[in-house]
């Protein structure tokens, strides 16, 4: 370890943070298990019997769409993220909205059908979800370490929202007025979308975090910032872009791009070596357009080994999963 990274580990001890260990570059990192509590909105429809609105309006099946995740997640992360649902919670309602409105469950499906009528503001209340569901208890006693929101269209949700000590913002403002002990990150998702939708939400949540892990690097050092160059905005420099834009992207979504560019997104595979000559790559390689098969692309490539730099890990995903690492 370098002059400079004993003197950033020093500093850090003095405001309370703990020195980071020193550990041999490019060796893959043990993996990790996270508890999450899965709480999944799903409430019956009188006129149709008492069925679930999902089955009502033909949506996915949550456990599904989860299992997909998880599994995504574990493969993106080569082997390192395992995600475990320590409980499944039902729950037959609405979520409440911050103003204390609730959907009744016959007016929202002639909503959804009709195109209008949605209440606004669309904002749920979590405050209320972490009462009703004891969430902050079982983060501070861990028996979770962060919780999944699946529900309809319209219930109110981020896509992240970061809570407890210190919390910063997570495609989303922060959750500071809480009991917790530590921070926890709360997903958001909607059974009417794919495991895709849920991959991106996840990858807003590592562009976010990402952020605020590289504020201090300038220049050169912010890898954070050559990491999601693409053409539009580094002409001819392009690396592997960001959730939105594919290195050829010309506006948001547009993954399936045809038009060749010169991409080095292949060097960040041999990371920390980044030394490489460009290649003219296109959509196929991350997808042809598919969201799931690009972010996929896109987290495979987030540096995944161990070792570090200037005090930066160089397994980015130990940041992504854990937000109290982040200093």
């Amino acid at each position: 370890m370098g002059f400079w990274e004993d003197f950033t580990n020093w500093l850090r001890s003095l405001f309370g943070g703990a020195a980071e260990p020193e550990e041999p570059a490019g060796r893959t990192p043990a993996p990790v298990y996270l508890k999450v509590a899965l709480i999944i909105f799903d409430p019956p429809v009188p006129s149709q019997g008492g069925r679930p609105l999902s089955q009502v309006l033909g949506w996915s099946d949550s456990e599904i769409l989860v299992s997909g995740y998880i599994s995504d997640l574990q493969a993106s992360s080569h082997g390192y993220v395992n995600y475990q649902i320590a409980e499944t919670i039902h729950a037959p309602a609405f979520p409440v909205k911050a103003d204390g409105f609730v959907y009744d469950a016959d007016d929202y499906v002639r909503f959804w059908q009709n195109g209008r009528g949605f209440h606004m503001p669309d904002m749920v209340d979590y405050h209320q979800i972490l009462a009703d569901f004891d969430l902050v208890e079982k983060v501070n006693s861990n028996q979770i370490d962060e919780v999944w929101l699946m529900a309809m269209p319209y219930a109110g949700f981020y896509e992240s929202i970061m809570a407890g000590p210190g919390a910063f913002f997570c495609n989303a403002p922060p959750l500071t007025v809480t009991s917790a002990n530590r921070r926890f990150i709360v997903m958001g998702f909607n059974y009417q979308r794919g495991v895709g939708e849920m991959l991106e939400s996840f990858g807003h949540r590592a562009e976010s975090i990402l952020r605020q892990v590289f504020r201090n690097s300038r220049g050169d050092d912010n890898l954070w910032a050559r990491f999601i160059r693409y053409e539009q905005t580094s002409p001819g420099m392009a690396e592997c872009g960001t959730v939105h834009f594919a290195p050829n992207s010309t506006r948001d979504y547009e993954w399936g791009n045809l038009t060749p560019v010169w991409c080095r997104s292949r060097n960040w595979v041999g990371f920390p070596n980044l030394e490489g000559a460009p290649v003219k790559l296109n959509c196929a390689e991350w997808g042809n357009g598919d969201i799931r098969a690009h972010h996929t692309w896109w987290l495979k490539l987030l540096p995944h080994v161990a070792g570090q730099a200037d005090g930066i890990r160089y397994n980015w995903w130990s940041y992504l999963i854990d937000p109290n690492e982040v200093h």
